[in-house]
C-alpha cells in the first residue's frame, strides 16, 4: 500500500511542494528568516551612512568658516579656552534647565 502511495503523482507532488516550500523558508541559507534579517540591517547601516553624510556635511562647512585666520582664533577661543598672553579668560556657564 506504501509503495502505491508513492508512486502515485497526485498525492507526491503536494508532499514534494509542501517540503521544497518548507525548506525553502526556514532551513535554506536564503531563507526567508535571513532575508529579514539581512533587509533589516541593511536599513541600520543606511541610517548610519545617512547620519555620517550629515556629519560630514556639517564638518566641512565648520572647516569653511575657520579657513579665515579670525574664525579660528574666535572657535579656539570658544571651544578650547584658547588665549594669547596677558589676557584674562572668564567662562560664563548658564545652568539651562530644559
Amino acid at each position: 500500500m506504501k509503495l502505491n502511495l508513492l508512486k502515485n503523482k497526485k498525492i507526491l507532488t503536494p508532499i514534494v511542494i509542501l517540503v521544497f516550500v518548507i525548506w525553502m523558508l526556514f532551513f535554506d541559507a536564503n531563507s526567508y528568516l535571513y532575508q529579514l534579517e539581512y533587509n533589516t540591517e541593511i536599513k541600520k547601516l543606511e541610517n548610519t551612512i545617512e547620519f555620517y553624510q550629515q556629519e560630514i556635511q556639517k564638518n566641512r562647512s565648520i572647516m569653511d568658516e575657520l579657513s579665515v585666520q579670525e574664525n579660528l582664533n574666535n572657535y579656539a577661543r570658544e571651544k578650547y579656552h584658547y588665549k594669547k598672553k596677558d589676557e584674562h579668560l572668564y567662562l560664563i556657564e548658564y545652568d539651562t534647565i530644559d
